[in-house]
Formats: C-alpha cells, structure tokens, sequence
C-alpha cells in the first residue's frame, strides 16, 4: 500500500502557498488567522486533551497568547487522548516504529507516521495526515530555493538530480520516512533519491558518496563539516552541486568552511518533526518562517513574549496543518529571534534566527594518530536506538577520555549506562577509535552552555 498522497490536494495547496508568497503580510495574518480558527475548532472536536483544557472556548475569538502551553512529555503520556482519530493508539504506533521494515508503511492506511529522536530527553510520536503531508510538500517544493535557479527552471522535475541524504537511516525519523516515501511515490525516483547512513567511519562514507556521485547532498551541518575535511585530506572525490543543511547550528564558519572545501553553495533550512519545513532559507541567506502555516511564538523563561530582535529563552509552536494530532502553543526549545526588519529579498514571510541543536563533534585518538571525528547526532542515534537511553549528556574530557552522564537514579540508571557504554564502545570501535574509557555517572543533571541550552554532546578538554 502507498504512503497518502492526494495530488489535487497538494496541487491546490501550493497554488495558495505560492499566492501567499506575493500577498504581503496582510494576506499572510489572513490565512493564518482564519487557519488558527479551524485548528482551535478541530481540536476542540476531536481531541479529549483539548476539549478538556478549552473549556468555555470560543474558537473564533479565541487569543493565541491566553492558551496554555503544552509539553511533550505532558502530550505523551495523554497520548490517546490528544489524537483526534481513536484508530491512533501509543501502543500500536510503538509496536509500528519498532519495526524498521516498515519505514514509510502507511499507518491504518492514511497516516505518515515518524518518531523524533529524543533530544529533549523525551522522545515523541507524530502522525501525519493526507492534509499535512500535502502542505509540508507544497512547501518544500516551493519553497527551498535553488542555488542554480536557471537550471532548476529548465529541469523543473530534476532529472538527472541525484539527491543523497546522509543520516539515522535505521528508524523511523522524519527525514527517513520522507525520502523513502517518496521513493515509493514515484519509482522514477529510486535511484536518483537515496539515504546513507552517517553511522559508518568517514572513510566509508567517503567511498559509498564516491560511488553514488550525488548533485545534492542534504545533511545535518556537522556531517557537512565532516565531509568537508574528508575533501581537504583527498579521501573524498565526488562533489556534489549543492549542500543542503538542516537539524543543527549552522554558524558563518562552518557554512564558509563547508563551501569553500566543497566549492559548492550551502542551502539551509530550519524544520522538525513537529513541524517538518518551519522555515527555508533565502537567497540573501536569510530563513523565512512559513507563516501562513506556522506560529512560532518567541518567550522568555517565564513564557512572555520577547520583542522582536530579542532572542527568547525557548519558543512555542502551534501547526496550523495538523488536525489529527493537534499541537498548539507546544514549547519547542528552540531559542528564536524574529527579525524587525523587512528583508531585501522582498518576501514579506518573516524572517527568524534560531539556535537550534549545538552540540560537539568528537574527535577521539592517541597523539600521534589520525584522530576519528564522530558527529553528535550519530552519537545520540546510537545511545538512543542501540541502548534506549534518552536522559544523558557525553562529554569529552581528554583525547580518549568520555563522561556520559544521566540525571536516572537507581536500577533504571545502571542498567542504562551499562547498555550505554557496551553501545557506544562498539560503535566507537567500529569507527577506528580504540582505546577510548568511557566513564559512567548517574544522578547528575546536564550542565547548559553559555547559551543556555543543553548541550547532548560537547567537547570540555581545556
């Protein structure tokens, strides 16, 4: 059975996403106002959650900034309650996403279903339906600028495009389950759109990116950074066109560094599993909020709005596309600054900065020896899929030297840090680093950087 695709569905919403695009910012509250309504009037209706905490709510006069905020762990363990749909039971959907066999499987015949990765602590479940997926696919397409916009325009469809992503290829993550959906979506596809996975050492990747030679790479920006190096040392010798990043920090170094060792532009975009395409960047480097389908609501530690210009202390999102699983005023984390000033680009979607992920890549060896660089996001895939563990931070202490921490107490916390330690021995050997002592504490709480936000991953050797 194919994964739910309604083309006259997608067809109408990207004929109004692109008419959003030129209807100034007046045409864009429009739509997002009236969409709000119909969100608020759904959940209400379908969702036991939120018809418990809406009580006495007028959806049509309804302020965004009265509701209260909600938590995924809080929305988790409601799960069966927040769902509209009582076919999407949390029982079920986890048996579904344990299965790796069936990655972009329609779920109950209609929804798209993926897992987020846990970098909250708290890892969560998001179904997708027919309407959502049309309106993060209008989206992509029509919004994800094209660094050779000229031979875009001439080969609308991409032939001849081969699209490589680099990353978790073993779950059911939002990434995963997209591309391969949309492999089954068109067998055209199949060759041309492939994943490989970032949990291999650099030399291997090196050599299956060799032997794929893609005109696209999309990836996380410390895996761009990695095959940057790769490059510079000779082991990399297939170039892609363009670099496409997302899920993590991207600095002005590292994209300068990532471009110029590639010499190829560095295409960012911001999205989650929440939400999948939040915001695309444009072709003055700026990332433009999807407006008209998404709130993205800047607080402070109290949860009050920050000014625009000011970064916030965490953010809140409400999706307007999704009725089924309804998310509103949901604390994301990530710390967002809205920009007061229009952008020459002429586009009136607003335009944010975000401190997303900002975790450390690794590089482990003994002086002398060529040392093993290990992204952070294939650290935390590891600890997470292999060894169940979401509660913990890695930090590096010395050359060979790792700390993995979990604020877990008691048997859970033992147990977890044993299965955490066999894991990421293994894995870490795999790469080539040997001899590397992980040591083991529970009942600590994660330190945050200078930021504020956790860091999962980082690297203290000074």
């Amino acid at each position: 059975m194919l994964p739910p695709f309604d083309p006259w569905l997608t067809s109408r919403i990207a004929l109004d996403a692109a008419a959003a695009s030129h209807a100034g910012a007046q045409g864009l509250a429009e739509r997002q106002a009236r969409r709000l309504t119909d969100l608020l009037r759904a959940a209400v209706r379908g969702s036991a959650f939120y018809r418990q905490r809406f009580q006495g709510l007028d959806p049509a006069h309804a302020r965004l900034d009265e509701l209260p905020v909600v938590r995924k762990a809080e929305l988790m363990l409601a799960f069966d309650d927040w769902v509209a749909d009582p076919a999407l039971r949390l029982d079920a959907l986890r048996r579904f996403t344990a299965d790796r066999s069936r990655i972009a499987d329609p779920f109950a015949g209609r929804y798209v279903v993926w897992e987020s990765s846990g970098s909250s602590g708290e890892p969560g479940i998001f179904v997708q339906d027919a309407h959502a997926m049309a309106v993060y696919d209008a989206l992509e397409v029509l919004r994800r600028p094209a660094a050779r916009s000229l031979e875009r325009l001439m080969n609308p469809f991409g032939l001849g495009e081969r699209i490589v992503f680099v990353g978790a290829t073993g779950g059911h993550f939002a990434s995963t389950v997209s591309i391969e959906r949309l492999r089954r979506l068109n067998p055209a596809l199949s060759m041309s759109l492939r994943s490989v996975s970032f949990l291999q050492s650099s030399e291997a990747l090196a050599a299956e990116l060799d032997a794929l030679r893609p005109t696209v790479v999309t990836t996380y920006p410390s895996v761009a950074l990695l095959l940057a190096e790769e490059r510079l040392a000779g082991r990399l010798h297939a170039v892609p066109r363009e670099i496409w990043t997302g899920g993590e920090a991207l600095s002005a170094t590292r994209r300068g560094f990532v471009q110029q060792a590639l010499g190829c532009p560095v295409i960012d975009n911001y999205g989650a599993s929440e939400f999948l395409t939040l915001a695309s960047e444009c072709r003055q480097g700026r990332l433009h909020l999807n407006s008209d389908w998404a709130i993205l609501e800047s607080v402070d530690a109290q949860g009050r709005a920050v000014p625009p210009g000011e970064f916030g202390a965490s953010s809140l999102l409400t999706n307007l596309a999704n009725h089924v699983q309804p998310l509103i005023r949901y604390e994301l984390g990530d710390r967002v600054r809205h920009d007061p000033a229009a952008c020459p680009c002429g586009s009136a979607l607003p335009v944010i900065e975000v401190e997303g992920r900002n975790d450390d890549a690794l590089r482990l060896g003994r002086p002398g020896k060529r040392a093993v660089y290990v992204p952070p996001l294939a650290v935390s895939t590891v600890l997470e899929d292999d060894a169940g563990l979401f509660d913990f931070q890695l930090v590096q202490q010395g050359p060979c030297e790792l700390l993995l921490r979990t604020g877990l107490q008691g048997k859970a916390a033992v147990e977890g840090l044993r299965r955490a330690r066999i894991a990421l021995s293994a894995y870490l050997l795999r790469l080539g680093a040997d001899g590397v002592h992980i040591h083991c504490k529970s009942g600590e709480r994660e330190c945050r950087g200078a930021s504020g936000k956790v860091q999962r991953v980082r690297v203290d050797t000074a």
